[in-house]
């Protein structure tokens, strides 16, 4: 099986910006050492994006918080990941889980067997959604999350996530 690794959403707003936390600091180092044991035309990188009118979104309107609004600082890849990107695909998505990498992957998928890995932010939000599409996409096909290289809104609600992926036959390691 080919070896895919999700690196989700570690841009500078969820790091140490607009919704950063003390524990999306402390996954850095892992996430980038994790990114140099595949190869870089395995790795796919999403950026959440939103757009200036991110407050009249439906998301914008129960999080308030203006974030990873395009061609942003916050936006940014942090830029120790940025620099293992090259030969990458980035996928900039719009909401929670994104189709385009779901619809990618299976199509790669086709090619040949993939087992699925995804690290990165928010455990809770970003991650679990994007896991959940690509184990309801391919639901043969290992998908794991290594809970030491994400990180939750909080502590807590990174262990929820955790477990509802468990539960949902994703492996965490």
């Amino acid at each position: 099986m080919r070896r895919i690794l999700i690196v989700v959403d570690m841009q500078k707003d969820f790091i140490d910006g607009a919704l950063g936390t003390a524990e999306a600091q402390a996954i850095v180092n892992p996430v980038i050492e994790k990114m140099e044991t595949y190869d870089k035309p395995d790795i796919y990188v999403t950026r959440d994006t939103h757009e200036e009118n991110y407050l009249e979104t439906a998301e914008g309107r129960k999080l308030p918080v203006v974030h990873c609004v395009r061609n942003t600082e916050g936006w940014r890849l942090h830029p120790e990941v940025e620099k293992l990107t090259e030969h990458s695909h980035i996928v900039d998505k719009p909401s929670f889980g994104s189709m385009e990498l779901m619809e990618l992957l299976r199509e790669e998928n086709k090619k040949e067997p993939l087992e699925i890995e995804l690290v990165g932010l928010c455990t809770d939000i970003c991650v679990v959604s994007n896991a959940l599409l690509l184990k309801a996409a391919m639901p043969e096909n290992p998908v794991k999350v290594d809970a030491g290289c994400c990180a939750g809104v909080s502590p807590e609600s990174h262990q929820a996530a955790l477990l509802t992926m468990k539960m949902c036959q994703i492996e965490i390691v």
